[in-house]
């Protein structure tokens, strides 16, 4: 799974720290296609990466101890209590020179928004003597990453000449926890958003 930009957070363990996860789920049949796409890119590249890639989209990372989860989720629900769903549309796919192929997020606004309202966990975060929270820069849904140079220029030129159109609704958002990079992600709680909350033109 991929975190948000330039976030390598080595040696978490070391400090008795996780890293958490905020991200944004598709629905399921959107997943469906997504994770079909991974699979054509692996079957044309031969390159595991595609097929390891998460299929959701990450607002935020950040490092925590696992005893402050209580209060974070409290927060975390505060914010996502004031908030109304909103619309995802992934529109065809872009890369990040030299290693990821992804499908972009086509209003990244409501994602913006959101990590405005995420400051407020970053305020908690650095409170508690832990790295600021790493707000994602520019919302995408990863198709391959870790890739060779030479695979990504081939099939980035492959990839720009493809379409891929598809919306959803979001409703929530999932927290995860890893101890390392390449630990598997646990689901820590579940944060649906609020039909009766702000709309997201309101609370930029």
């Amino acid at each position: 799974m991929e975190a948000a930009k330039n976030n390598t957070h080595s040696g978490w363990t070391e400090h008795g720290l996780y890293e958490y996860l905020l991200v944004v789920d598709p629905d399921v049949a959107v997943q469906h296609k997504v994770l079909a796409q991974q699979q054509e890119f692996y079957e044309e590249y031969r390159e595991k990466a595609a097929i390891k890639t998460g299929h959701h989209i990450i607002v935020a990372s950040f490092l925590a101890r696992e005893a402050m989860e209580g209060t974070l989720i409290r927060w975390i629900q505060r914010i996502c209590d004031l908030q109304q769903p909103f619309k995802v549309t992934l529109n065809n796919y872009s890369g990040f020179p030299p290693h990821t192929i992804y499908l972009r997020v086509q209003d990244p606004l409501p994602f913006l928004q959101l990590s405005h309202q995420l400051k407020a966990v970053d305020d908690l975060v650095r409170s508690s003597s832990c790295p600021p929270v790493r707000l994602i820069a520019k919302p995408h849904l990863s198709i391959a990453r870790r890739l060779p140079e030479p695979v990504y220029t081939k099939a980035m030129f492959n990839y720009s000449q493809k379409t891929f159109h598809e919306t959803f609704m979001v409703n929530e958002l999932r927290l995860l926890r890893r101890a390392h990079q390449f630990d598997s992600c646990k689901t820590v709680n579940v944060f649906p958003f609020s039909p009766s909350g702000q709309p997201w033109s309101e609370v930029a």
